[in-house]
């Protein structure tokens, strides 16, 4: 039987979405009563685990789910030994750099050397500020990062944006973008080889299923 992971949060909806178009139906994950992280298809062809977004690749890594889904940041920011499969076109977002409105910044090179940039992606920030040669400080922030500046803490922020209205209301912009980020079909690589489970064809399926809904 084969497990997937799916991830709580913005992703889920379209998750399991998509893979009831292939005839696997998670949709029980959704029952806002239930408090189940385990659960069977109907038809019984396969098990979901519902995780944490950044566990997913965690869980497909180490082997206790063949499939996962979530978001290239995620991915982008653990590097995990995964298998990387499909772009499934849904949950975009983009990876960028923002400071106060009032700030004179307006590239990341005017930031000024040794500043502050507060992340919870501290390995993309880091990463991408060492591309530009410039030594900053990286402050890890796991909730609001948007604080960083309003609080003079940290003069940016490398955070993810959807809308851009968070940055809004609070009085910041965006000054650059990293990348953009989408749901990515992940697998567990020895799993995928050797085609646990029919997973080939899961794969192919949800492969097609998203060509239809992007052409």
């Amino acid at each position: 039987m084969l497990t997937i992971a799916l991830p709580k949060g913005e992703l889920l909806k379209n998750s399991i979405r998509l893979l009831q178009s292939v005839g696997l139906d998670f949709s029980a994950f959704l029952d806002s009563g239930t408090r189940q992280l385990q659960i069977l298809d109907p038809s019984g062809q396969a098990k979901g685990l519902l995780v944490r977004g950044q566990d997913v690749p965690v869980y497909v890594e180490y082997g206790q789910a063949h499939l996962g889904i979530i978001g290239y940041d995620v991915l982008r920011e653990k590097k995990p030994s995964v298998a990387h499969l499909v772009d499934l076109q849904f949950g975009h977002c983009r990876m960028s750099v923002a400071v106060k409105a009032s700030s004179p910044y307006k590239s990341p090179l005017d930031l000024p050397h040794h500043g502050r940039v507060a992340s919870k992606y501290v390995n993309c920030a880091r990463e991408y500020f060492h591309s530009l040669d410039l030594p900053v400080e990286i402050v890890p922030l796991y909730g609001s990062v948007e604080l960083g500046p309003i609080t003079g803490m940290s003069e940016a922020i490398v955070d993810l944006v959807s809308t851009g209205r968070t940055l809004r209301e609070n009085g910041l912009i965006e000054i650059t973008t990293l990348y953009t980020s989408t749901a990515r079909l992940i697998a567990h690589p020895l799993s995928y080889r050797l085609s646990t489970g029919d997973l080939h064809n899961l794969v192919e399926h949800l492969r097609h299923q998203v060509s239809l809904t992007t052409v």
